[in-house]
């Protein structure tokens, strides 16, 4: 689930993540853009990240919901994706972890929204790690 709407999203553009970056519970927000499988635009959303190594780590829970958000299905048709960490942007590829990597990668995404866990709960379908490596 999104965790801005789109004047939040700019906000965080226009003032390099000053406004926007920490999130409830202190967590952090990255800006991800995708391109949209259907219409070919550019979709940008806020999403809780940590990092893991060079790489950047987001979750495609979408709450819990039976089905993946959309900007894991256009990564998933296009995965070179932008990325906004604080003022950084950049290029980044996309990729769902293996099932060795998520393991760890849960468990650190889960120590900054405990909820993650709760999501899982609620679905039967595997929700993603996806790792946004830096291109």
């Amino acid at each position: 689930m999104p965790l801005y709407g789109d004047e939040h999203v700019k906000r965080y553009i226009e003032t390099d993540g000053e406004e926007g970056h920490d999130w409830r519970r202190g967590a952090p927000v990255l800006l991800l853009t995708t391109t949209g499988r259907r219409t070919g635009r550019k979709i940008t959303k806020a999403l809780i990240y940590q990092p893991y190594g060079d790489d950047y780590l987001v979750v495609a829970s979408r709450g819990g919901s039976d089905n993946p958000p959309a900007w894991y299905l256009n990564l998933e048709a296009q995965p070179e994706v932008e990325v906004q960490v604080w003022g950084d942007r950049f290029k980044a590829q996309a990729r769902t972890c293996t099932p060795d990597e998520k393991p760890a990668m849960w468990k650190q995404m889960v120590s900054v929204w405990p909820d993650y866990d709760t999501y899982q709960e609620k679905t039967d379908r595997q929700i993603p790690v996806v790792v946004l490596e830096r291109i």
